[in-house]
């Protein structure tokens, strides 16, 4: 592998040089941030890559390096957790906003075989809606997120909610203690 490039540390304002030594000091801070913070200040004292890295608890000057160039770049952002770790999910905010559309219409009883929703009768629809790998867990944790819950009637309504008959008609009523009671 190619070594990286060694880009200088740009100048440390005051502001900036005060924070790295508050976040190396402090006890309640991450350790990965602290690393982080220590390795920039340690640089900025004049200490080589290598060296800034031994010190820091960092294995190699590489890191070191990438970190001095991100710092460049952003700053004091450099120290909390790059993007693009970790899994990225599976179905976006459009996906999402399709499955709880389609779980708060009623079935189409004759295209659905079903009057009330289940999970695997939504499954099937939203695989024929265009999410061809779904599954239940996932409806489930999405329903769940928007604030729906599953009822003992075998469907999904949104939690804290009900219909109920008055004299004037059918009217929904909202629980005010919703959140006190899922707690």
């Amino acid at each position: 592998m190619a070594p990286s490039p060694k880009e200088p540390l740009r100048h440390l304002s005051s502001a900036e040089q005060h924070t790295l030594e508050r976040i190396t000091h402090a006890t309640s801070e991450r350790v990965d941030r602290v690393r982080r913070a220590a390795a920039i200040l340690l640089v900025a004292q004049g200490q080589s890559l290598s060296q800034a890295a031994r010190q820091a608890g960092w294995r190699s000057q590489r890191g070191v390096a990438l970190l001095v160039a991100r710092f460049n770049r952003h700053g004091l952002d450099a120290l909390e957790i790059a993007p693009g770790r970790g899994r990225r999910p599976t179905y976006d905010t459009g996906a999402r906003a399709q499955i709880i559309r389609i779980a708060q219409q009623p079935p189409r009883r004759r295209e659905d075989r079903t009057a009330t929703w289940s999970l695997r009768t939504l499954q099937r629809r939203l695989r024929r809606e265009g999410l061809p790998a779904i599954g239940t867990r996932t409806i489930r944790r999405v329903l769940q997120d928007a604030g729906s819950s599953y009822q003992r009637t075998r469907t999904w309504c949104p939690t804290g909610t009900a219909l109920r008959q008055r004299k004037a008609g059918v009217v929904q009523v909202v629980d005010p203690q919703t959140e006190e009671k899922k707690a």
